[in-house]
């Protein structure tokens, strides 16, 4: 009794029997080390069968396009000259001459129409207008007497005292005396003309460019300029042109005109065309209308543009444009976006591009850069940019 009693105390104080619970770890561990080999498998198998079969991604170029459409471009006409005045006066002696004693004006002035450049001594001419003025006052004198005579002989011819005859003689005397009256009046103005002729005088309104008189100058007919004038102080730019640059140039086109030595520029236009082609240089001559400034210098040389007329071309940056021996291209996208190559003929260069005059009609996708680094038929993926 005592046996059992302490047998069955021991099982107590022992616990359940642990083999069903450590059993049931062992299937566990089993199954995550099956789950693990799965994935690994998947891993390993699944995902390298699946990107075998997956073709690989073509990488192609980003290349930046534009479609430049249609602008309006400025024919310009690049030319040299010489500046000078529109319309040049020389002013020379006009009456007789003599010897300069005054000199009133210095090259730069401006000058209104009849003003005097500078005078010539009169001394002798003052003395001869001084007697014709004598003979006019005798010869109104003579008339006054003429007159008076002829008066009286009227108030006595009906009287008996004088015959008609004498009437008539008196009368024509009267007569005679008037007309030595105009004769000594227009002898006189005429000497008053002349000895106003002696100072030189300017023939309009303008500007005097140079003088070759001075002070105790003797000068007549045959002594040539003395001073040059710009009438208006209007200038002019002569530019030399070729045939193929006037033709289509006609008077009103626009130009900008900048003198040798100067940053400055002058707006004006062409107001007269050369009908005639010089047969040495094969050129003609435009004439430039420019408003007056100190700083065009008749004689001096300058350059100029001309906008002989305006079209509609397309307009491309420099770096679209590409050469070789067979001549300028440039690179366009087709619909396929491969690229192709289109020859080009340049026009006019300005700051907004280089226009183009064949070969585009602005519609095209141009590859705006890098095309040096294509070839044609190569397959890119254009970005459209403005143009």
């Amino acid at each position: 009794m005592n046996y059992e009693t302490g047998t069955i105390a021991q099982e107590r104080l022992a616990g359940p029997d642990p083999a069903p619970a450590r059993g049931r770890r062992r299937w566990m561990v089993a199954l995550v080390v099956v789950l693990l080999v799965a994935v690994a498998a998947w891993a390993l198998f699944g995902r390298g069968h699946k990107g075998a079969a997956a073709k690989p991604v073509e990488q192609l170029p980003t290349v930046s396009v534009i479609a430049p459409g249609r602008s309006t471009v400025d024919r310009l006409i690049q030319a040299t000259g010489t500046l000078a005045a529109r319309r040049e006066m020389p002013v020379g002696v006009a009456g007789e001459g003599g010897m300069i004693t005054r000199v009133l004006v210095e090259p730069g002035a401006w000058v209104k129409a009849g003003q005097v450049l500078a005078t010539v001594d009169r001394s002798v001419q003052t003395q001869t207008a001084a007697a014709l003025g004598a003979q006019v006052n005798v010869a109104q004198a003579d008339l006054v007497l003429a007159q008076a005579e002829l008066d009286r002989a009227r108030a006595l011819v009906d009287r008996g005292f004088i015959s008609k005859a004498d009437l008539q003689r008196r009368t024509a005397t009267r007569d005679a005396a008037a007309a030595r009256v105009k004769v000594a009046g227009a002898s006189y103005a005429e000497a008053r003309a002349r000895n106003g002729r002696l100072d030189i005088r300017a023939p309009a309104d303008g500007l005097v460019l140079t003088r070759q008189a001075e002070p105790g100058q003797v000068v007549g007919a045959g002594t040539g300029v003395l001073f040059r004038m710009a009438q208006g102080g209007q200038m002019e730019m002569r530019a030399q042109l070729s045939e193929a640059d006037l033709v289509g140039l006609s008077p009103g086109a626009r130009a900008v005109v900048t003198p040798v030595g100067s940053t400055r520029t002058f707006k004006g236009e062409v107001w007269q065309v050369s009908p005639v082609i010089d047969p040495q240089t094969r050129q003609g001559v435009a004439r430039v209308l420019l408003t007056y400034d100190p700083a065009l210098r008749p004689g001096g040389f300058a350059a100029a543009q001309i906008v002989s007329g305006v079209s509609y071309q397309p307009l491309l940056p420099d770096s679209a444009l590409q050469s070789d021996d067979r001549g300028a291209y440039v690179y366009i996208v087709d619909a396929q976006d491969k690229v192709q190559r289109r020859d080009v003929k340049l026009g006019q260069v300005s700051d907004a591009g280089v226009a183009i005059t064949s070969g585009l009609n602005g519609t095209e996708r141009v590859v705006r850069s890098a095309g040096g680094f294509l070839a044609p038929g190569q397959k890119i993926k254009p970005v459209l940019q403005k143009a």
